[in-house]
């Protein structure tokens, strides 16, 4: 008689973790944002550039969320408290990052871990920036728009966010410590210009709405 193997408990849930969004949503469900890059930024940025076909148009690939634990060397529930962080936050699993090399002033070893990271594709890349644009960044203290001349001239965007509060699913009264992160949106675009557009389309709310293509 074939045996079914079963999970444990703990992978089970990371399953479920990891599972995300879209655990609880049909099939054929499509991201508002996904349905609006379709229908709207893709003719916007064909008329604005150019492009003969749909194809030519940048679009988002990932978005990749990265942050170091300041202390974890000497405290390793850090880690895990921010790994649990960051994956309530994405909706899917976060992993820890660990240390390269060794560095004794820091009392750091190799392949400890010193952060945590994850990265959002598809149905959770689109939730995530959708709440991102629209409730956690006008939740910054004084928050007048994002920088616009942090592109890397290959098409992705970095940002820095200091405070991790600002994601509506923290709970600022069970958190030990304040913390930020870094959030890099990575695109199919060839310049900064057409990446540019691509987030301004998509509802990153920059400082300077004029193209900054260099």
């Amino acid at each position: 008689m074939a045996t079914t193997k079963t999970k444990s408990p703990k992978a089970a849930a990371a399953t479920v973790v990891d599972s995300g969004i879209q655990a609880a949503l049909p099939a054929n469900y499509r991201p508002r944002l996904q349905k609006k890059y379709r229908d709207e930024v893709v003719p916007a940025l064909m008329k604005k550039f150019g492009y003969k076909s749909v194809m030519q148009a940048p679009r988002l690939i990932k978005i990749c969320l990265n942050q170091g634990v300041k202390g974890s060397t000497s405290d390793k529930k850090m880690i895990d408290e921010a790994i649990k962080e960051m994956t309530v936050v994405t909706g899917q699993k976060a992993i820890a990052t660990m240390s390269k090399k060794d560095i004794s002033n820091f009392k750091l070893r190799k392949n400890m871990p010193i952060g945590c990271r994850v990265t959002l594709r598809n149905v959770k890349m689109y939730e995530f920036l959708d709440r991102f644009v629209s409730v956690s960044l006008p939740r910054v203290r004084d928050f007048k728009g994002i920088n616009e001349k942090s592109f890397d001239g290959r098409g992705n965007y970095t940002m820095g966010i200091t405070e991790q509060i600002i994601f509506p699913e923290i709970n600022i009264d069970k958190i030990a410590r304040i913390s930020g992160m870094d959030i890099t949106f990575v695109t199919t675009a060839t310049t900064n210009e057409e990446a540019y557009e691509l987030l301004k389309e998509l509802g990153m709310p920059f400082t300077n709405m004029e193209k900054t293509g260099k």
